[in-house]
């Protein structure tokens, strides 16, 4: 039910598609269930005064209703999916005058990190942004595939191992929306929720100092830690963030990079092939730390 209560853009147009697209699917299915049981109905057994026609077998007009009806139909889904898979693309920055807030969101075992580098924090199962602002999320997961989803904001998208995606979300409406893991990721991931907090200018201000007054540095270490597999992780968060940490992750070489040597986005570490995997955004074919990621990989 909360896609179909949207609170953004982005969702909004999601939720029009899904509403579009059942009425005009609904053009075909609606009058097969009615004819269906009116043909049961009408010739019944009983019903002496239906027409016999065993040997009945064509009509031009009857094809053509069959035919030419369901061939509209594909043509205007066609147009639809068209025009909406263009404009509403995840990679697709959102047309707006206000500064965009960049998170970088990356998938853990069986909890979410997001790294908010303008501003040098970072929290755990929880993110804040203020309303009417895009956010521009970079997404990737430290373990296997997983997938990033705000169901009242919109945009599924996958999270993925030694590669990056991105979506634009904004909200318009204030409150506490849920977030979660759509792609099942192993035994905590019934648990891998977290709360996307759409405030006030002042109150997503007011949630930064609260971040950086927390006594926790998300360095080398730290995070080595958090990457351990746990389960019902609760909200924490990191005054500071290791330099480069995104990018290590998304290479996996945290701790092997020295820190402010960043990679080239969509480049492959040195001595790593390209091999049976797709140029989307940013690649890294990279081996994995985790033995299930090589299996996902």
């Amino acid at each position: 039910m909360e896609v179909l209560s949207p609170k953004g853009d982005v969702g909004m147009h999601e939720k029009n598609l899904i509403l579009i697209a059942l009425g005009l699917m609904s053009v075909v299915v609606i009058p097969v269930i009615a004819l269906t049981l009116w043909f049961a109905w009408r010739y019944r057994a009983s019903n002496t005064k239906a027409t016999y026609a065993p040997k009945w077998s064509h009509s031009t007009k009857i094809e053509a209703v069959m035919w030419g009806i369901p061939c509209v139909i594909i043509a205007i889904l066609a147009v639809i999916t068209w025009r909406s898979t263009h404009a509403l693309d995840p990679y697709k920055p959102l047309v707006s005058e206000v500064k965009p807030v960049t998170i970088e969101a990356v998938a853990l075992d069986w909890k979410w990190l997001f790294i908010y580098p303008d501003y040098g924090v970072a929290s755990v199962n929880q993110i804040a942004f203020p309303v009417d602002t895009p956010v521009n999320f970079r997404i990737t997961s430290a373990s296997v595939m997983n997938a990033f989803f705000i169901p009242q904001l919109g945009s599924q998208i996958y999270a993925m191992n030694g590669m990056q995606t991105r979506l634009h979300l904004i909200a318009r409406e204030p409150g506490s929306y849920e977030g979660l893991s759509s792609n099942y990721s192993g035994a905590g991931f019934s648990d891998m929720h977290f709360k996307a907090i759409a405030t006030t200018s002042q109150g997503f201000r007011d949630w930064l100092a609260r971040a950086k007054a927390s006594a926790a540095a998300l360095d080398l270490p730290t995070y080595q830690a958090l990457e351990q597999p746990s389960e019902k992780v609760p909200v924490s968060y990191y005054a500071t963030v290791a330099p480069g940490l995104f990018e290590n992750i998304l290479h996996n070489d945290v701790g092997g990079r020295p820190a402010g040597d960043k990679p080239t986005e969509g480049a492959p570490m040195k001595g790593m092939p390209m091999e049976g995997m797709p140029a989307h955004d940013g690649v890294a074919v990279v081996a994995s730390r985790h033995d299930h990621a090589k299996v996902a990989e």
